[in-house]
């Protein structure tokens, strides 16, 4: 009986997405982190870049949460002795995690390569919304997958002036081939 509860379940969710285009969504979830973080401090105010901390981004398909040691950088000198950052120094010492809690995530059947966004200099704002003012992270953008392929559309060499040509071609299938995100 369970088994067929959960299949229920499952159907009538395909059937609202297929029917409606309605994808289920987490934008602007915002959780309460264990550390109370700003954005708008470090990277609007401070204009710290964001691959200062996310680094990862560049070489990999994850940005990644930067190790609380980066954080040590500067609060070794900065503002010390605030709770936050001494929350961060006290993990450091006890050699424990800090148990962030992930705002952004695609469904496990999705790839997405934060490195190959970043190589063809898509802004970090694209899909994660204004963090420059954000004190606490929000899921910003829907991230669906119509909400990509759109982007992706719109990212196509012109149609116009070089329709047909075989580079067209090539990135069209590159940008909007389902195996690229989905494997």
């Amino acid at each position: 009986m369970r088994n067929g509860a959960v299949l229920a379940v499952g159907l009538c969710a395909a059937s609202l997405v297929l029917l409606t285009g309605c994808e289920p969504t987490n934008q602007a979830y915002a959780p309460n982190q264990p550390i109370v973080y700003s954005h708008a401090v470090h990277a609007g105010a401070l204009k710290i870049p964001c691959q200062y901390c996310h680094y990862a981004a560049e070489r990999g398909r994850f940005a990644g949460i930067p190790p609380a040691q980066l954080c040590m950088n500067c609060h070794k000198q900065a503002l010390k002795d605030h709770p936050e950052v001494l929350k961060v120094k006290n993990a450091i010492e006890k050699n424990e995690p800090i148990r962030w809690v992930r705002v952004h995530k695609l469904a496990d059947f999705a790839n997405f390569d934060h490195s190959a966004h970043v190589a063809k200099n898509v802004a970090c704002q694209t899909c994660h919304g204004p963090v420059e003012q954000m004190g606490r992270v929000e899921q910003f953008a829907p991230l669906t997958m119509g909400w990509c392929v759109d982007c992706h559309r719109k990212s196509l060499p012109a149609s116009g002036a070089a329709a047909g040509a075989p580079n067209v071609l090539v990135a069209a299938n590159r940008l909007t081939d389902c195996a690229v995100c989905h494997h």
